[in-house]
Order: structure tokens, then sequence, then C-alpha cells
């Protein structure tokens, strides 16, 4: 990629950021086409649909794509197929959702940011040059709610000095902690940033380290105390 020289921007092409804009929403468009160019971006293609986003972005390899979730054909389709076929493309979600569901799997399509319609479109050309320079673009109160939702204390479902515990890799045991805990095999991958396949994936190995038949009895297992281990005793 081409940068300006130094000083003139954080990793900025030189002549400006080059942008798909794609939205359904002509008025939408046009307010943060006018806030982009302002700043010195080029919009190089808009398009209202998820497959005109995807034709514009590989007919143009722009340095960003900006995104509409609910859009013709999803947005979340879209952002998935634009990072799979240009990886050196950033993705940016721009909507007014704020569901929990919508950003995680936006995440998991590969987004590099996740940006919400009511605030100041004049501070986008900044949030879009701070994910050229690696960093995530994301509305404070969304960043809020995910600190909250990773800080908040929970309760230990198991021992985790276990002797069963001990036969875990790290992800496995958080995999199980959680479903310990009552959350869905779902509600695991949306907080692991997950595919609810790849969680059922990690149970059966578990299962098979641990070589029991289903989850509650790898659940008795890790609750055990280390104190008890010699009742457990599993052969190595």
């Amino acid at each position: 990629m081409v940068t300006t020289p130094e000083g003139e921007g954080r990793g900025e092409p030189a002549g400006g950021i080059r942008i798909v804009l794609a939205d359904d929403h002509a008025r939408v468009r046009a307010q943060v086409r006018e806030a982009l160019e302002a700043d010195g971006c080029q919009v190089c293609g808009e398009g209202a649909t998820a497959q005109e986003a995807i034709d514009l972005a590989v007919e143009h390899s722009p340095d960003v794509v900006l995104l509409d979730i609910h859009m013709p054909g999803s947005g979340i389709s879209a952002a998935a197929e634009i990072t799979r076929r240009l990886p050196q493309t950033a993705v940016v979600m721009l909507t007014r959702s704020a569901d929990d569901e919508d950003l995680f799997d936006s995440l998991r399509a590969g987004a590099s940011g996740y940006l919400l319609k009511g605030e100041d479109p004049r501070g986008l050309p900044d949030a879009l040059r701070g994910v050229l320079d690696g960093e995530a673009a994301m509305s404070r109160q969304l960043v809020t709610r995910i600190m909250k939702e990773f800080r908040a204390p929970t309760r230990r479902a198991f021992v985790r000095k276990s002797v069963a515990a001990g036969r875990l890799s790290a992800r496995e045991w958080e995999v199980m902690e959680l479903l310990g805990q009552g959350l869905t095999t779902d509600d695991v991958a949306k907080r692991l940033f997950l595919a609810p396949t790849t969680v059922r994936v990690h149970v059966s190995t578990v299962l098979r380290k641990l070589r029991v038949k289903d989850r509650e009895s790898a659940f008795t297992l890790l609750r055990q105390d280390p104190a008890d281990a010699g009742q457990e005793s599993p052969e190595p």
C-alpha cells in the first residue's frame, strides 16, 4: 500500500482513504459520503445491496468497505465474502443495530469495526484511519457493554485444580466452565467468538479425554474437589 509522507497521516493511503459505501438508504449514503469527502477520503463506489457491495469491492479493491447490516442480501454475508476475497481490504459495519448478535456475527465475519449511525459522521474518517493502523473501530457504548460482559463476576462452576481439569486445554476448560454456568452452546460461541460447531467439537474432545459419555458426567468430574481425587483417579 502506498502511504503518505511521514507526518501526513497515520498510514493513510496517498490521495486519501479509498472507500466503497453500501447502504440501501440513499439519504444515509449521501450524508456519509459528504462527511468522508470533506475529510479527503475517496468514495470510489456506492451500492444498495450486499451483492453490489461485493461487486464494487472486487472491482475497486478499496482500503475500506463500509457496510450496513440490514440491507438486501445481508451486510454480514457481504462482510464474510469481502474479507475472504480481499483480505487486504478492511470491512467496517455502519448500522443502526446495537444488537449483540449482529455485533458478534459481524466480528466473526471478519469486520474490523462496528459503528452506529446515530453518531456524528464527521468522526468516521478518523475511525477508518485507526482501522488502517490496525485498531478496531467500535462505538463507545458497545465497548462499554462488551467490557461489562467480560468483567462481570461469574460464579465458578468447577474446581480448576481438579484431576479432571488437568486433562483439558485452556480453551476446553473455558468452554466447559461456561456451559457449567448454564450457558447454551450458542451463548458460549458468542462469548468466545467461536462457531457453535467449534464449541461442540471442544465438548466432544473433553468427553473423550475424561472418558465419559455425556456432559453431566464431565461436569461431575470437573466439580470434584482435589481432596477427593483419590476417589476419582481417572487413568492417564
